[in-house]
């Protein structure tokens, strides 16, 4: 959510009128009302956000960190977040290496503690993870257009941090719709792998021609002319599909659950 709809959110919390922020905070009303919007020609100075912090309760600097961060080119922000993601696994491991076993003169076998560390099961430890780009929502209804093709491989207006992915090609949508049920909720988002093997069975992201869309379901391969798209909520019924019409099947492989409306 962007500064001005959080604004105008808390605003709304508080039952106040532009109005009554306005005159509070020392702006105009046209001018919070462009601040709301998006539509502010200048942004907000920082004494001016800070008014808006006392007028709508926000803790100190609550918005001056928003506004800096919607300032901050998103090239930055990636780099930012990856250092501190990589310092987070630092500390981690930091941390193992604190309560690892020692002998009895309280020292530590790093050789062990070095095979240990760099072994298969652990070498997720060094990762902080890859940026998955998030395309667009999908469809967890009936088939519907979305402009997810309008995106490059790998380029996005936002993104998520993921680990344990490791295909390069790996992307994420916002479910839409409640035909997938109670496994998958409006508002969460789920992360597809186009190079793993998608299998009868699966939750795939589903493409088929260029006007015909995309949509959600679980995949299943009844027999070599035919696909059926089983939505999980009973509510709904399968699609049955030629093979052939489908031009994209990609697998679920995480879900990230939306726990509330925020």
């Amino acid at each position: 959510m962007d500064l001005g709809k959080i604004i105008r959110q808390r605003r709304e919390q508080l039952g106040l009128t532009q109005d009554q922020v306005a005159e509070h905070a020392g702006i105009s009303k046209p001018y919070l009302s462009n601040i709301e919007t998006g539509k502010a020609k200048n942004p907000p100075t920082d004494g001016i956000l800070e008014s808006l912090e006392q007028t709508l309760q926000f803790e100190s600097l609550d918005l001056v960190r928003l506004a800096n961060l919607a300032r901050t080119p998103k090239d930055i922000l990636r780099e930012h977040e990856t250092m501190k993601a990589e310092l987070d696994k630092f500390r981690s491991i930091l941390r193992d290496l604190q309560a690892a076993p020692r002998d009895g003169q309280g020292r530590l076998n790093i050789q062990a503690v070095a095979e240990e560390l760099m072994a298969e099961s652990k070498a997720d430890k060094f990762s902080a993870g890859e940026m998955i780009p998030v395309i667009n929502k999908m469809s967890a209804g009936y088939p519907q257009n979305f402009t997810d093709l309008d995106y490059p491989a790998g380029i996005a207006d936002e993104y998520i941090r993921c680990p344990d992915i490791n295909d390069p090609q790996a992307f994420a949508a916002r479910v839409s719709g409640d035909s997938m049920e109670p496994k998958y909720h409006p508002g969460d988002i789920v992360v597809f792998s186009p190079n793993t093997q998608a299998r009868s069975g699966s939750d795939c992201f589903v493409r088929f021609g260029p006007e015909e869309g995309t949509t959600f379901k679980r995949y299943y391969q009844d027999n070599e002319a035919t696909v059926r798209l089983q939505p999980l909520n009973n509510a709904y019924p399968a699609q049955i599909h030629a093979t052939k019409e489908v031009t994209g099947l990609w697998p679920a492989v995480m879900r990230i659950e939306r726990l509330n409306n925020a």
